[in-house]
């Protein structure tokens, strides 16, 4: 029997990595926070997140650049001859051919917008999507942890059933050695020494199962935080049950609602929408707009005479073809799918808060009735040995005693660590992951 822990799905992404660096001779010692500050540096998740938030950055700058005035300078020298023919002109005793003359231009132009409702509200809404960006990668920042540490107490839990099951092994080669002395004292059948020897070939290999499991669990963990290939290591904590006292389901869902930083990205995301259908609806507004430009023109810049221009300029949208309501319709339908989003992530949070505090309490009474039942089985395994030695029964009674405590042995680790996961799943669920979790895993 296994006893497991719903926890949530997370993105292919948080369990690769970006590894650096050359593996070392010997073995690491890594503890849950090392692994999660290894986690925090390397993972591929939270760096794309990070891409993402720089983009955002970019396209606000950007936006931003259109309201600003530029100014551009220039200096040119020109050198022309002109034939009034092209153009038409005959003058009776004037040459044709004009020149050549030469002249020199140094100046700056100013191009200054005055009003643009239509840019302003884009670029508040471009402001809002960096915002809910720069939370994105906060929140990636908490599945990094919880990828991480799912995965460390993976190790743990299938490193405490090859403990569990080395005892299970060394118990039946003990049985199976009696039973073999047994049968050649004549004292037993040869069945009895059969059936030992079948029930130590069946912990062997669950053992062996178990030792293979343990090295690709460490695998999964190298990769989610970046270690070297090749790179060894021994965990460090053991992550013992500790439990974790009461929490409110209000409580929790109102600290998450504070703290969950994908909520807080999906109403940035909203205010941005309402933003960007701001600005369409501005595109009938007119824009106001100054040119200008100042110039020193002559054959020379020693030799020459400043020259200027102002231009003020006002611009209306007459008609577009459409143009306007097909925008309108778009940014419409946007606002109204991340209101949607909004609402189910509002759901999704209330319901993984809630299936986490369930998690948790069943665990926790799941580990009580293991660790009363492994006491149990272990006192029907020595009363059963001893009623074999001293050939009260065969060893029927034995094997099936030494079944009974090993899964006994195996429900209470799977307990123990369906508990330690709903608490990482807990964490995540209220946000602030890693504070969270050195706190629950410390059974506050």
């Amino acid at each position: 029997m296994t006893l497991s822990c719903t926890f949530f799905p997370l993105l292919g992404q948080f369990n690769g990595s970006t590894p650096a660096g050359e593996a070392a001779s010997g073995p690491l010692n890594l503890s849950l926070d090392d692994a999660v500050t290894r986690g925090l540096k390397t993972n591929l998740g939270l760096l794309t997140r990070e891409n993402s938030s720089t983009s955002a950055r970019v396209d606000r700058m950007q936006l931003l650049a259109e309201m600003l005035p530029t100014v551009t300078g220039g200096i040119s020298m020109t050198e022309q001859q002109i034939n009034l023919a092209t153009f038409g002109f005959h003058f009776p005793g004037v040459p044709s051919i004009v020149g050549p003359f030469h002249y020199q231009d140094a100046g700056a132009k100013a191009d200054i917008p005055l009003y643009d409702g239509r840019t302003l509200n884009a670029w508040r809404a471009r402001k809002e999507s960096q915002r809910a960006a720069d939370l994105s990668v906060k929140d990636a920042r908490d599945l990094v942890v919880q990828a991480v540490a799912s995965a460390y107490l993976q190790i743990i839990a299938t490193a405490a059933r090859v403990d569990a099951t080395r005892v299970q092994v060394e118990t039946a080669q003990a049985l199976y050695e009696r039973a073999r002395d047994q049968h050649r004292a004549g004292t037993s059948p040869a069945i009895d020494e059969l059936r030992s020897q079948v029930e130590l070939k069946t912990q062997q290999q669950i053992l062996l199962s178990l030792e293979n499991q343990v090295a690709k669990d460490k695998l999964s963990l190298a990769r989610a935080i970046g270690l070297p290939s090749g790179q060894a290591f021994e965990i460090a904590d053991k992550a013992p049950y500790k439990p974790l006292d009461g929490l409110s389901p209000s409580e929790a869902l109102q600290r998450a609602y504070a703290s969950r930083a994908d909520y807080q990205s999906a109403q940035s995301q909203v205010k941005a929408a309402e933003l960007a259908h701001r600005s369409v609806s501005d595109e009938w507004l007119p824009t106001a707009s100054i040119n200008s430009n100042y110039d020193l023109l002559g054959p020379t810049l020693a030799n020459s005479h400043g020259t200027f221009g102002i231009t003020g300029s006002i611009k209306m949208n007459i008609f577009d073809g459409g143009k306007r309501r097909a925008d309108m319709l778009d940014a419409s339908t946007t606002l109204k799918q991340r209101r949607e989003e909004l609402a189910n992530l509002q759901g999704q949070i209330d319901q993984e808060v809630r299936a986490s505090l369930l998690d948790l309490n069943s665990a926790a009474d799941q580990v009580t009735v293991a660790q009363d039942n492994v006491g149990l089985a272990n006192q029907t395994l020595t009363q059963a040995r001893d009623r074999f030695s001293a050939g009260v029964t065969d060893n029927i009674e034995v094997v099936q005693a030494q079944e009974s405590a090993s899964n006994a042995q195996q429900n209470l680790i799977s307990s123990i660590y369906a508990h330690n996961l709903a608490k990482v799943a807990l964490a995540r669920a209220l946000g602030a992951t890693e504070a969270n979790l050195k706190i629950f895993m410390g059974g506050r």
